[in-house]
């Protein structure tokens, strides 16, 4: 019988240098997607699947983050007087049950392999989940859920995995699929970062969730430095796929890559689409900008 999975890691650590100057001041994560931080919707994900506990794993200047998801005791009494009952409720839906949060820090920017290696005594010995919180993923199921869905029949490790077209295959991490699972899932028997132009095992990139095993601790914890000289996970979960089966799964849903400009922005677009008051005055600026006429 295969443990739940009840946790999850964020690594919010990172330092936004992409989003400069905003990010001197504003957490990467907490820029927003319509009206809500890029955070919030991953936050959002992995409690739709489930996830009882979410540990954070912060660095200098992020204390913000924290105070997001904290009682904002000025602004809810404000609420209270005026009868803003919708917008109070929209805050207490995204307030997390008091001890479903942790937050602990990444001293030092040594990659993401470490950032989840500081977050083991929160863990502890069972599986759990990370997710990526620059990427956010619009589908009708949560994206995690869908993982967890699969773990339950298969156990092991589980990674997402989404195509990208083969002349792109170089800017990410690609997987090399053995057997099928599934229509949507498979067995993976290598993972390679960023391959050369034409070596590409496949054309599935790790989309930045992933169900891993608590066994992956002690692999971070002896793990020599890699690419830019940082700790990195793909090494680690190389070395678990010796002793343990992998599993890619083709979710339904399109993921947005939050900290790249193109990506921020496309979320922004795709997200607003979903209100059909926004998508109204939306739709004539867009036709506007594409035919050049603003």
């Amino acid at each position: 019988m295969t443990k739940p999975i009840r946790k999850a890691v964020l690594p919010v650590a990172g330092l936004g240098t992409r989003f400069l100057p905003a990010t001197k001041a504003v957490p990467k994560e907490m820029l927003t997607i319509v009206e809500r931080p890029i955070i919030q919707y991953v936050v959002d994900e992995a409690r739709a699947a489930g996830i009882e506990h979410i540990v954070f794993v912060t660095g200098r200047n992020k204390h913000v983050i924290e105070d997001h998801f904290d009682m904002a005791y000025e602004l809810e009494d404000t609420l209270k007087a005026r009868n803003k009952a919708e917008a109070l409720k929209l805050l207490e839906e995204h307030r997390p049950q008091p001890g479903s949060t942790s937050f602990t820090r990444q001293q030092a920017p040594l990659g993401l392999g470490h950032a989840i290696w500081c977050a083991r005594d929160i863990i502890g010995d069972e599986p759990f989940a990370i997710l990526l919180p620059d990427v956010i993923i619009k589908s009708k199921v949560s994206c995690l859920k869908q993982m967890v869905d699969l773990y339950q029949q298969t156990g092991g490790n589980i990674i997402a995995v989404e195509e990208v077209p083969e002349d792109q295959t170089q800017n990410y991490g690609i997987v090399e699929l053995s057997e099928k699972i599934n229509d949507n899932a498979s067995r993976i028997s290598n993972m390679v970062e960023k391959p050369a132009p034409g070596t590409a095992p496949s054309n599935l990139m790790i989309t930045g969730r992933y169900l891993l095993q608590p066994e992956i601790f002690d692999l971070l914890s002896n793990q020599d430095t890699g690419a830019g000289g940082e700790i990195q996970l793909t090494d680690s979960m190389l070395k678990l796929m010796r002793d343990q089966h992998f599993a890619s799964i083709k979710f339904e849903g399109r993921s947005y890559d939050c900290g790249s400009k193109p990506g921020f922005l496309s979320a922004n677009i795709a997200f607003g689409m979903d209100d059909p008051n926004l998508a109204e005055e939306l739709i004539p600026f867009m036709r506007a900008a594409i035919e050049g006429s603003l």
